[in-house]
């Protein structure tokens, strides 16, 4: 997904972030223990457990992870493929618990995390709307005032009582947004889900993040696009390896992990 370059930013009114934190980590390490050998069948691999001769080793998805996030805050998460990045995005939205540390969050969540994630395939679009609104921690009663909000904003009129599996990965992903941002949250974290979809509602997207933006809500955002940080982003961290490379102001940052990136490239 594009965003608005830094000459369409400079035209908008960004609300600058308050010193009041709303995310904060201490210490947080996430680890997954994987097994040593290739295992074929889940029979093998149930007797092999039932007779402790699997071994495992250790992999550190985050290491030591220290960080604060102010309110009205746009902060970026910047990195390679397997840095981290939506492993520390899920263990801000609690999706994921970590293995050490402590996580701190201070207000409503909207987690666009995975496409379609929250939705189940045999349930129609509008079921679907349900059932993630109510994960999102809305009544049937919120839910009901902006159904038609969020039917008109996915541009899924005509579709939106057929089953989610015959969704196209577009359609799911413009349901999968205007069902998170259908109420404004304090906090809105967004992966590189939005990659997906056409311009026109790629633009919509823009608009509304903007809106967001503008009346304080604080983002997370992850992205590979150096300039889209740069020009949407207060302040970033850069993760290698489940590792804070730098961490600082958005263009800082940006710039020396591109620096790093053209280097590696030769």
């Amino acid at each position: 997904m594009s965003w608005p370059t830094a000459s369409e930013t400079q035209a908008t009114v960004i609300v600058e972030p308050t010193r009041l934190t709303v995310v904060r980590l201490e210490g947080v390490s996430v680890c997954y223990r994987m097994p040593q050998e290739r295992i074929g069948t889940l029979k093998e691999y149930v007797i092999r457990r039932l007779q402790r001769r699997i071994r495992f080793h250790e992999v550190w998805a985050l290491r030591d992870i220290h960080l604060e996030v102010y309110q009205g805050e746009i902060f970026g998460i910047v990195g390679r493929n397997g840095a981290g990045k939506s492993t520390l995005l899920k263990v801000i939205a609690r999706v994921l618990r970590p293995t050490t540390g402590r996580v701190w969050v201070r207000g409503r969540i909207a987690p666009l995390l995975e496409l379609g994630g929250g939705f189940h395939p045999e349930l129609t679009g509008r079921e679907n709307i349900f059932l993630n609104g109510t994960l999102l921690g809305r009544t049937r009663r919120e839910i009901e005032e902006r159904l038609d909000w969020i039917i008109d904003f996915a541009e899924l009129e005509d579709f939106i009582d057929a089953p989610l599996r015959t969704y196209s990965t577009g359609m799911v992903a413009r349901l999968g947004f205007a069902v998170a941002t259908a109420w404004e949250p304090d906090i809105l974290i967004v992966d590189e889900v939005l990659a997906v979809g056409d311009e026109a509602f790629q633009q919509k997207c823009r608009t509304r993040m903007a809106e967001f933006r503008n009346h304080g809500t604080t983002i997370l955002m992850v992205s590979h696009s150096m300039p889209t940080v740069e020009a949407l982003c207060h302040r970033a961290v850069w993760l290698d390896h489940g590792r804070i490379q730098a961490l600082g102001p958005a263009r800082e940052v940006a710039a020396a992990y591109h620096q790093v990136i053209e280097r590696a490239r030769g």
